[in-house]
């Protein structure tokens, strides 16, 4: 299916969090990869963290960013297994207004054609919450690259049609149609 893209582009104001027990600013590739496609796509990088995998350390950088007026969209990478220790989906769920059942779906059948059946221990997910875009995803830097790219980058670009999440998000400046 082509893009069409008519509007001019709205850089949005993203923040990345990597949700990890090991991880740190050296070794974040997934964190790290975000950043770059989501700056190469012409947006803003607002803030980034990585917390451990806890439901209250989790849940507290999310609300922060959910109720700053700046922050539009947050990227999450990291607790969406499921291990002991994968509580993302437990810590995000709550804070989500709106979810975008679309998003868990698409990204496991597109991961399907890449990692087979073990797609279905993604518990990727995204949701909106006070007109902020959360997109929770795995940890792994490809699993991140394969959201972005086939997922994230359209829904985050106001020209994306017939429809991007640009129009329901804080600060923007319009609300289109899906004309």
């Amino acid at each position: 299916m082509a893009k069409t893209f008519t509007e001019d582009f709205i850089p949005l104001n993203i923040a990345v969090l990597t949700v990890s027990d090991s991880r740190t600013e050296d070794t974040d590739t997934s964190g790290q990869l975000l950043v770059e496609k989501l700056t190469d796509a012409g947006h803003f990088l607002s803030d980034k963290k990585i917390v451990v995998d806890n439901v209250y350390k989790i849940r507290a950088a999310v609300s922060q960013w959910i109720a700053d007026d700046k922050t539009q969209a947050v990227l999450i990478t990291g607790g969406t297994g499921f291990t002991r220790c994968d509580s993302t989906p437990e810590a995000v769920t709550p804070l989500l207004d709106k979810t975008v059942d679309g998003f868990g779906e698409l990204f496991r059948q597109i991961s399907y054609n890449q990692i087979g059946t073990s797609t279905i221990q993604s518990r990727a997910i995204a949701g909106l919450a006070n007109q902020t875009i959360v997109f929770c995803m795995p940890g792994s830097t490809n699993a991140c690259r394969t959201a972005w790219d086939d997922i994230i980058q359209t829904q985050l670009d106001s020209r994306h049609r017939p429809c991007n999440f640009v129009p329901q998000l804080k600060n923007t400046a319009h609300c289109g149609s899906r004309g």
